[in-house]
């Protein structure tokens, strides 16, 4: 797929990326395809569910982005904070068994932190989760020496990491601020609070007022983000919805008017990831005050002022959707740092979701990148049909092969790109 020229020459570092914030282990039982379309129809009180093996495999976005940057070629350092436990041993061990270079605190008598998935085919994941040892990560467990050898910075799943919500985010915004002192360009990511947790009840709005002037790059979903401005709406939105995915209920007309609200805290590219419709993307202008730090976009132009669909690729069978939305992360990340133009970092992100739909685990289902850019060239992906975008607010563009919304500097124009 073709680049842009470089803007700006990247200084020389150890590493291209560290990933930080929330790193577990994920214990995933396989489920057989039954047919069935909720989890209610499987999970039953006084109901024996016959499984299959268990996968043991890290979780969190630290392993899953994390290695899935790794296998996409490059040089990625991984921190966080586990256990001295066995737990804690094992994660040690995956990540050693991927080549993976490690900045991670090993607490004493504290608990690895794990997961179990519960994810059966074609029907969305639960997760039963142990904060542990994260419960502690704070700015002290973010060594500054791997951060002074790095370009980019990538954290992830704030929700997880009990200090980043306390006293508004404070801690959060400590991390973030010393990064971009470093001169580190920042990406941040999120995970769906506990409702009924003290993590489901901190001022998600407030926190990302505070944290989004430090963040370039912000990739949430949609139902996280929906869930941290408008809770209300959100909650409302749940009991609609039942059992049912929950992106089929949120009206695509929010979309643009959350990602301004976004903008507006100070966020300067803002992604959404929305399961089954793709990948959402809207950005600021750019050209008047974007300091991205150590990895500008290779064309800013092209970066900026930009509002942008890519439907998600169809998908036969979906093995699991386990750290789906990790993966499209990595993949937009890696093409962003690669130089491409942000129409390839969308199909990047949406390519690396649909390699992950077909694994159990998080990551194991990522192909390198030559590969990756080998199926996207090859036009055998078929996307598919986004009826809500049919309205006056956007237009299929042929050439982009994607949605282009009405916010987009090229919406009216129709400038060469």
């Amino acid at each position: 797929m073709p680049r842009s020229k470089k803007s700006k020459k990247m200084p020389p570092k150890k590493y291209d990326i560290a990933v930080a914030g929330q790193l577990c282990l994920d214990i995933i039982p396989q489920i057989p395809a039954t047919g069935a379309k909720h989890i209610s129809e499987l999970l039953q009180p006084g109901k024996l569910l016959d499984v299959g093996a268990a996968r043991i495999s890290n979780g969190g976005l630290v392993a899953n982005s994390g290695l899935a940057l790794t296998k996409l070629g490059l040089k990625t350092v991984l921190i966080a904070r586990i256990g001295r436990d066995d737990f804690g041993r094992q994660v040690q061990n995956i990540l050693r068994q991927h080549g993976c270079s490690m900045g991670i605190t090993v607490a004493e008598r504290e608990h690895t932190s794990y997961s179990i998935a519960i994810a059966p085919p074609g029907i969305d994941r639960i997760f039963l989760h142990y904060q542990g040892a994260n419960s502690r990560f704070t700015n002290a467990d973010i060594d500054e020496n791997i951060l002074r050898q790095t370009n980019l910075f990538l954290f992830g799943y704030p929700p997880t990491l009990a200090k980043m919500y306390e006293n508004e985010g404070e801690e959060l915004v400590k991390i973030f601020r010393s990064v971009k002192s470093l001169g580190l360009t920042t990406a941040l990511d999120l995970n769906l609070p506990d409702m009924n947790s003290p993590s489901g009840r901190a001022p998600w709005r407030k926190i990302l007022t505070n944290i989004l002037p430090y963040v370039d790059i912000f990739l949430p979903s949609i139902e996280e983000i929906f869930f941290m401005l408008a809770p209300a709406e959100y909650l409302k939105m749940k009991k609609k919805a039942g059992e049912n995915d929950a992106v089929k209920f949120i009206p695509v007309s929010l979309y643009p008017d959350l990602a301004s609200e976004l903008l507006k805290f100070g966020a300067k590219v803002v992604g959404f990831k929305t399961g089954f419709r793709g990948f959402y993307v809207r950005t600021a202008n750019l050209e008047e005050s974007a300091d991205f730090g150590n990895v500008p976009p290779a064309d800013m132009k092209n970066w900026s002022e930009r509002e942008l669909w890519y439907p998600a690729y169809r998908i036969q069978r979906i093995v699991s959707a386990t750290g789906s939305g990790d993966s499209a992360v990595a993949g937009f990340v890696a093409a962003f740092y690669r130089g491409h133009a942000i129409e390839n970092c969308l199909k990047y992100a949406n390519c690396l979701g649909f390699q992950n739909l077909h694994e159990i685990d998080g990551y194991s289902g990522i192909k390198e990148w030559r590969e990756t850019t080998r199926m996207l060239g090859e036009g055998d992906l078929k996307l598919v049909d986004l009826p809500d975008l049919a309205d006056e607010r956007w237009r299929w563009d042929e050439e982009l092969e994607m949605w282009v919304g009405k916010n987009d500097n090229f919406y009216y124009s129709g400038k060469e790109r």
